[in-house]
């Protein structure tokens, strides 16, 4: 039976279920309060510059192609991607005797270094990679696309039995010890988990798979930017009839008989919908868009609750090329333990930060004008710090300062002839995000076990979608998100990807 749908917010999750619920028949109305579609796969273009302002990183691209693959779309046909050589550079901070290194997602390239880092690590880090991946594709096909507390099989021995296998009950950071010596081996496989918002001392070793992805399938960039994913998510949404409204904040979602019935505006309109999807941040949706009756999440959840990291994030428009860039860069603390303490123990602004620098030009020069790069320059911070204009004025400077150095750029400030910093505030005030949050939920070993269900333990048709929900955070993630809800609303049963819509 058709179905009128509201999806509040368009992030990826929310633009993935709007065109896989079109697609089978259903009006689908997809609902954002900012004036730009893409939820925090944003845009903005200044001075000739263009800057996408979240995710930056493609992962996954089996994901990817699946997705599109269901909704009967060649990827090749939105997509023009690129397969990134080097994947990214490392900047090791005070490393006098290896300070940059490139790493390749080859295996048989990347060998060497990884044979100077740390004699006689080849056979090992075969292995480990081998397994890995072997833990990906499990992972994949039994866990990710099901939906929790949806089929009983989840509790029979073969499925318990494929979750021990994942490592569950250890932490990366103990896992990658038992396997490497190299503290600049284990750096390079932990930061995988900054995408996951997590500590490596707290995050379950069952996240080595992102060193599969990273290793074994490579980092791609789609030309244009990020943000030709959410073009061609939109797209195809109104190839099958999306509707998307923009500059429309919801207020309140209508509950009427314990059951969603629409959505309530500013003015205060409303409109009707038959069920109701939220890809809005779920603290917001939760604790502000329901009455307190209808909570399944109410704030005594969130105080609870680890959250990942903010980010102080710098769009710098330069005047010149920076030679010294890759397209990703990863610097890392000298003290990475405490670089992670400062995140997530004792929250304060990092001293000697790890942070990523995205150069796009050097892939995709038409992003700024001719001989000229512009940075994505991204620090993470702990969620929830106040930080007055004169601090953060102060912490823009250490950065600035730490790049002169690191780069070997003294006159870095005289390159830069565009600029826009964004905080936690900002992170607030345009994704309604909890404490500020820039990626949301951490995966935490509870939070990867018990994560928000995608459904309403109190009102029927109200349903989940994103990084809030499972399987978690990341853009390909969402996607996966996408169809979990998608067959959540159907009532399919399947716990393995669908074949077909």
């Amino acid at each position: 039976m058709k179905k009128n749908i509201i999806i509040i917010g368009s992030g990826i999750g929310g633009l993935g279920a709007a065109a896989l619920l079109a697609k089978s028949g259903h009006n689908v109305t997809v609902i954002e309060k900012n004036t730009t579609l893409g939820g925090r796969a944003n845009i903005f273009k200044a001075e000739g510059y263009t800057f996408d302002m979240g995710p930056s990183w493609y992962l996954m691209p089996d994901v990817f192609e699946h997705y599109f693959k269901l909704l009967n779309e060649d990827i090749t046909e939105h997509l023009d991607l690129v397969k990134l050589a080097p994947s990214y550079r490392v900047f090791f901070s005070g490393d006098n005797e290896l300070p940059i290194v490139d790493i390749y997602s080859n295996l048989e390239k990347d060998l060497p270094l990884f044979e100077q880092l740390e004699p006689g690590i080849t056979p090992k880090i075969k292995e480990y990679l081998k397994r890995s991946g072997e833990q990906y594709e499990m992972a994949k096909e039994t866990f990710m696309y099901r939906n929790l507390g949806f089929s009983t099989d989840f509790l029979k021995w073969r499925i318990i039995k494929k979750g021990i296998e994942l490592n569950p009950f250890q932490t990366m950071q103990s896992y990658l010890n038992k396997w490497f010596e190299s503290d600049r081996i284990k750096k390079i496989l932990e930061y995988t988990l900054v995408f996951l918002g997590s500590d490596p001392a707290k995050t379950p070793a069952m996240y080595n798979i992102m060193n599969a992805i990273d290793f074994n399938m490579g980092v791609y960039y789609p030309k244009g930017g990020i943000y030709e994913i959410v073009n061609a998510l939109v797209a195809i949404g109104k190839k099958h009839g999306v509707t998307y409204k923009t500059s429309a904040p919801v207020t309140k979602i209508v509950v009427e008989k314990k059951r969603a019935t629409g959505v309530q505006f500013k003015d205060g309109s409303t409109l009707h919908a038959d069920t109701v999807i939220s890809n809005a941040d779920l603290w917001f949706t939760e604790t502000q868009l329901l009455d307190t009756p209808y909570q399944t999440y109410p704030e005594r959840y969130w105080e609870k609750a680890v959250v990942s990291p903010s980010a102080f994030i710098m769009y710098l428009g330069l005047n010149r090329k920076l030679d010294v860039l890759s397209h990703h860069n990863l610097r890392f603390g000298a003290d990475w333990k405490q670089n992670f303490k400062e995140l997530f123990d004792a929250p304060q602004l990092p001293n000697d930060p790890s942070y990523y620098i995205c150069k796009p030009t050097e892939t995709d020069p038409e992003l700024a004008p001719p001989g000229t790069d512009n940075l994505f320059v991204l620090v993470p911070i702990p969620p929830g710090l106040t930080i007055s204009e004169g601090a953060a004025s102060t912490y823009r400077q250490k950065i600035l300062n730490l790049m002169k150095t690191d780069l070997n750029l003294p006159n870095l400030e005289d390159y830069i002839v565009y600029e826009r910093c964004y905080w936690s505030d900002d992170f607030k005030r345009d994704y309604n995000a909890y404490k500020g949050t820039a990626l949301g939920l951490a995966h935490t070993l509870k939070q990867t076990l018990k994560r928000p269900l995608n459904y309403s333990k109190k009102v029927k048709n109200l349903y989940y979608v994103g990084a809030g929900t499972s399987p978690g955070i990341g853009m390909p993630i969402c996607l996966i998100s996408a169809e979990l809800v998608y067959k959540r609303v159907m009532n399919i049963k399947a716990s393995k990807p669908l074949k077909q819509l």
